[in-house]
């Protein structure tokens, strides 16, 4: 088999199928580069159309939602939910509510689940989900009348056994708990398993808003000590100011390191004597307010509202905002600036140019499929704790956190020495993540 020709014959199919979808291209090119080293061992991942299979959702849902604003005016966006593949079991992946949301940017990041829910370890299959619809600036009924509207329609397409929806940028626990409320009207059932991310006191998991960023400073805790470096004492930037953000900089302060920056859409904050996590989660939490009012009260912090995050001296990178954030520029002012880790909280944070940029100035980096994997893994605890009726205490959760983190490391680290590209998480991640998933599906056949 020619290995380059092949791929190569499956991107193109990719982009003929899939046209005006970059996001998605970019994240299926960085998968299908890494399956090479996999094709080159093992040409029976390439039968039964194993790759095309892997690449085509097995379903996609796109409907419209009509709903009343506050003015009495009739809105309508556009709903999505991309079943992607199934095969290790039920759907798992959030929704996202923001502006930027289209068929291609859902599929991305479905495609991405099916990965990183394989590494975990547990029994979970990729999907993803959205709408256009922009929740800044809403009020609370507005929102409720949104969800509610979503949810009479996603509700015939999910459950606790066939899809599990959660929160992503955009959907936290105010809307997690409208949708589920809706949820229960339509359906006539408390199923607490069909929606992750609630509220403690009806079903949800201790440790979950805190998982993706806890999950992203616990695996670049073990990629530090795998080059004999420690959190403790480590500068980090941290960009973004949401729900991951906030809990990477308050973990990442926990063991000693030193956040220097953190930012929203509409600047970034310099905070060289570290970040008052309390007082940012007043500003973004309850107040709901911009990075700058944090800088006002804040003492030794400073308000920058042009400039770039990245050219900042600093020895670790967690890029927490969205995806391709920081670009080929960005990585080098990082490594000029002494940056020797970069782990993505976001989905797809950084650019093929940045991640060419880590690569050739020998900076670890660990893909979001792996480092920001333990918003879904705790996810699939509550689902546990649902299906169990049970609730463990945080300390407990936060434990199984560290193992399963621990264990996705591992496996990135031992996959990319198995196939003599020692150091390189992306290739790590993609080709663990893609034998568990492939091995399932050739062995229950054509489906």
């Amino acid at each position: 088999m020619d290995v380059d020709k092949t791929v190569k014959g499956y991107y193109d199919q990719i982009l003929t199928r899939n046209a005006g979808e970059p996001e998605f291209h970019q994240a299926v090119a960085e998968v299908l580069d890494s399956l090479k080293y996999v094709l080159r061992k093992d040409e029976h991942y390439a039968d039964d159309g194993l790759i095309q299979r892997l690449t085509e959702p097995e379903r996609q849902i796109i409907f419209r939602v009509p709903w009343i604003d506050d003015n009495g005016q009739v809105q309508v966006n556009r709903g999505f939910r991309v079943q992607f593949n199934s095969v290790l079991g039920p759907y798992k992946g959030g929704l996202r509510f923001h502006p930027s949301v289209n068929l291609g940017i859902i599929k991305f990041l479905g495609f991405e689940q099916i990965f990183k829910n394989s590494l975990t370890g547990l029994p979970i299959g990729g999907g993803k989900g959205g709408s256009d619809f922009d929740p800044k600036g809403r009020s609370d009924r507005e929102v409720m009348r949104f969800c509610q509207s979503f949810m009479t329609e996603l509700h015939r397409h999910i459950g606790d056994k066939i899809d599990v929806p959660a929160g992503d940028i955009g959907v936290g626990g105010r809307e997690i708990g409208y949708l589920f409320g809706q949820y229960r009207r339509m359906t006539g059932r408390h199923e607490s398993g069909t929606l992750t991310g609630k509220g403690l006191n009806w079903g949800g998991s201790l440790v979950r808003t805190e998982a993706t960023g806890y999950g992203t400073v616990y695996f670049t805790q073990e990629m530090m000590a795998a080059h004999n470096e420690r959190m403790h004492g480590a500068r980090i930037i941290v960009s973004g100011s949401g729900n991951v953000a906030i809990y990477a900089i308050q973990k990442a302060q926990e063991l000693g390191a030193t956040v220097v920056a953190f930012s929203d859409s509409s600047g970034f904050v310099s905070t060289p004597d570290g970040v008052d996590v309390e007082l940012l989660k007043d500003v973004k939490e309850r107040r709901r307010e911009r990075v700058s009012v944090y800088a006002t009260e804040a003492t030794g912090a400073t308000f920058h509202e042009k400039g770039n995050i990245w050219d900042i001296d600093a020895d670790v990178a967690l890029p927490c905002a969205t995806q391709n954030e920081l670009d080929g520029e960005s990585a080098k002012m990082l490594a000029d600036h002494g940056v020797r880790y970069v782990a993505e909280g976001a989905n797809m944070p950084c650019t093929p140019e940045a991640i060419e940029v880590f690569r050739k100035r020998k900076i670890a980096f660990a893909p979001g499929k792996a480092a920001n994997a333990g918003g879904v893994a705790t996810s699939a605890l509550e689902m546990q704790q649902n299906a169990s009726r049970d609730s463990w205490s945080f300390d407990y959760t936060d434990k199984r956190l560290r193992d399963i983190m621990r264990n996705i490391f591992r496996s990135c680290d031992e996959t990319a020495k198995e196939f003599s590209v020692e150091g390189d998480y992306v290739a790590g991640a993609n080709i663990a993540g893609f034998r568990k998933v492939a091995d399932a599906m050739l062995a229950q056949g054509v489906i």
